[in-house]
């Protein structure tokens, strides 16, 4: 039986336990809160799994065969490096560090030590986003001219991350999956409106080795929740609307194709409309894939989808995205 423990018992961190919790492998659980009240809450919730207020408990436990992390950003690096130390495989939530070479050390204690290292790119594990991956890879669309995407809402802001490191993780992950590269160059714009120092909105630009663009657009300061991503193919194009209900994700038949002249000076472009067709999605908690990939990833030995390497990808473009915007401004 495989022993997990979860750290970070906040926003997210009961989301994980609670799947771990469900999952038909009756793993053994500890969860550790430094909060005596988050930890009374859960104790209450789960009276059958152990708990600890000091971490320290878990990384000496040798017994126990995975970490899960789900603290502030400032604390994944140190303790994931701890339960790495410690000879335990490690999930943690994403962001995956708070720099580059955070990222790189954890990805390569892991590798040393024949770890697991995972990161909560939760929806490289969503229905839809997997159904754009298989469009994409398919060909139907044709080749990727651009992807634009937009993540917005009114708050919740953050006081130790900026806009980009707490929202862009998610579609910069996506687009690395859809896309299977990271981008050449990245570069943004934006500025801090509420709390000084902290930017609420940002522009992203990223270029990518196969001539493809995309935009990303973070803010804690609109009127309306949006996740919309629109990707545009040579041949067809695509909309990811993760606020939809049911139809989630819709291609369109559209585009324009470029005539040969017939004299010289002269071009015609043809605008090409067609079906628009919304493909059925599987169910299924996006979280409750994600710890299942976990789990199996230790007894196999595979390689995660969300791996180390992804976050480290995923962390590379938020420190660049970071940086332009600083000097923006």
């Amino acid at each position: 039986m495989l022993k997990a423990g979860v750290i970070g018992l906040g926003y997210w961190g009961p989301n994980l336990l609670r799947n771990l919790y469900a999952n038909n492998r009756n793993v053994a659980l500890v969860m550790c809160d430094s909060n005596p009240v988050r930890l009374e809450k859960m104790k209450s919730r789960y009276p059958d799994i152990s708990s600890t207020s000091n971490y320290k408990d878990l990384i000496n436990d040798s017994d126990l065969d995975a970490l899960v992390i789900a603290t502030d950003v400032s604390s994944h690096y140190p303790l994931a490096k701890e339960a790495l130390l410690a000879g335990k495989h490690v999930f943690v939530e994403k962001p995956f560090a708070a720099s580059i070479g955070q990222a790189e050390e954890l990805v390569e204690l892991g590798r040393k030590n024949g770890l697991v290292t995972m990161v909560g790119h939760t929806f490289m594990f969503s229905p839809p986003v997997i159904k754009a991956k298989e469009i994409i890879d398919s060909g139907e669309l044709g080749d990727i001219h651009f992807i634009t995407s937009s993540r917005v809402n009114l708050g919740l802001h953050q006081k130790d991350v900026s806009v980009i490191w707490d929202l862009a993780p998610h579609d910069f992950s996506m687009l690395f999956y859809w896309m299977g590269e990271e981008p050449c160059s990245v570069n943004a714009f934006g500025h801090a409106y509420v709390l000084d120092g902290i930017p609420d909105v940002a522009f992203i630009n990223l270029a990518f080795p196969s001539g493809a663009i995309g935009n990303v657009q973070v803010s804690w300061l609109s009127p309306s929740k949006l996740r919309r991503t629109v990707i545009v193919g040579s041949r067809k194009m695509l909309v990811y609307d993760d606020t939809e209900p049911i139809e989630k994700i819709k291609v369109y038949d559209k585009g324009v194709d470029v005539i040969e002249p017939e004299t010289f000076g002269e071009y015609q472009l043809t605008y090409r409309t067609g079906d628009i067709l919304s493909p059925k999605l599987p169910t299924g908690e996006p979280l409750a894939a994600e710890m299942e990939e976990f789990l199996t990833c230790i007894e196999t030995g595979s390689i995660p989808r969300s791996s180390g390497e992804e976050g480290l990808a995923v962390v590379r473009a938020l420190e660049l995205a970071d940086a332009s915007l600083m000097k923006a401004e």
